[in-house]
């Protein structure tokens, strides 16, 4: 007989058949790993696509320019200003006594190409593999690191908005009476206000940047998991064991978290996929119409507006398109492997 690996023996029953369940449904198993090293590597973008060198050895001293900068004068220039390593004078004076280490793509998402040959945007190029925005910036390491802030912001606004909508829900549906009836008739006004248009706003005169977005559709995508976790709570308040619970003397709180909300979290962890994917489309549509983040951020929906803007410039609209459509294609997938897993109808053998 074999014996079972620990990790699987740690787990119960049921979240053994769920896992079972996950890995069953074989396009969203590899999008989850496909996903992730995606994401793990755009959190090394550094490393990847990067102006300065990652390793610099220079007259017997080793600098990592990555992590601090360094003055001309330190690898004999004549001004105190940050060393330009891709300036010839800098790089052909650190030849002479040493030499760097360059990440796979010598340009960040904000380095300006100032040696084209042609006029910005310029097409795909041994230097620049997938062309210049019209700007004369990498498209590449822009889509790298767009892709990252686009995915830790998404990360970020359905975690923080999944714990509030939990919590509304929780309360709406535990307490019920006039507590649910109230806030019922607020989420109705709340989820009829025209949200598009009230960022727009909002955007247009606050100063846009990654915690004021976060902020301001905050306010709004909370409210997706109230009504899953209002009717769960609903549901399981009469039931025998929290009448139980409430006879041994447990609080209200203890009940809501320890008892019933695990129960609840089924219908949440299921929807948590689609409601990052909505995210990063929230992120991306507002970059697209230039009310998103900071101008020169790297952002997918603002290399979108540049394709718009550039048809004679088909790579940046394309790769900008493809690299959406892959992201939003896979968390989907990732999302249908999840409400399979925690569909108690399906069992993969």
């Amino acid at each position: 007989m074999h014996a079972a690996s620990p990790q699987a023996s740690r787990l119960s029953p049921l979240n053994q058949r769920r896992l079972a369940n996950f890995r069953a449904n074989r396009r969203g198993f590899w999008s989850l790993w496909i996903f992730l090293v995606l994401f793990v590597l755009s959190m090394f973008a550094e490393l990847i696509a990067n102006d300065r060198p990652i390793l610099v050895r220079y007259d017997g001293n080793f600098y990592v320019p990555i992590v601090q900068s360094y003055p001309e004068t330190a690898f004999g220039g004549e001004f105190e200003t940050e060393a330009d390593y891709r300036d010839p004078f800098v790089a052909d004076a650190i030849a002479e006594k040493g030499w760097m280490i360059w990440p796979a793509i010598r340009f960040s998402y904000r380095t300006v190409n100032r040696n084209l040959t042609v006029p910005a945007p310029a097409p795909p190029s041994a230097e620049n593999w997938v062309g210049t925005d019209d700007q004369g910036r990498d498209v590449l390491a822009r889509l790298i690191y767009g892709f990252r802030v686009s995915v830790l912001f998404g990360l970020i606004l359905c975690v923080v908005s999944s714990i509030i909508g939990v919590i509304a829900g929780a309360v709406q549906g535990y307490f019920g009476g006039w507590v649910d009836l109230l806030f019922q008739r607020f989420l109705e006004i709340w989820s009829g206000l025209p949200e598009l248009y009230l960022l727009i706003i909002l955007a247009s005169v606050i100063t846009p940047s990654f915690g004021i977005l976060l902020a301001l559709l905050l306010l709004f995508s909370w409210t997706g998991l109230v009504g899953v976790v209002r009717a769960e709570f609903l549901r399981a308040r009469n039931f025998d064991y929290v009448r139980a619970a409430k006879a041994l003397g447990a609080t209200d709180t203890v009940i809501m978290f320890r008892h019933v909300l695990p129960n609840a979290m089924v219908a949440t962890l299921t929807f948590m996929p689609f409601i990052l994917s909505g995210s990063v489309v929230a992120l991306t549509s507002l970059d697209f119409l230039g009310f998103g983040l900071p101008a020169g951020s790297p952002s997918l929906g603002e290399l979108l507006a540049q394709g718009k803007a550039n048809l004679h410039a088909p790579w940046l609209g394309i790769t900008s398109f493809f690299v959406i459509a892959i992201m939003l294609s896979l968390l989907v997938f990732i999302g249908e492997a999840v409400r399979d897993a925690f569909d108690p109808r399906k069992i993969f053998r």
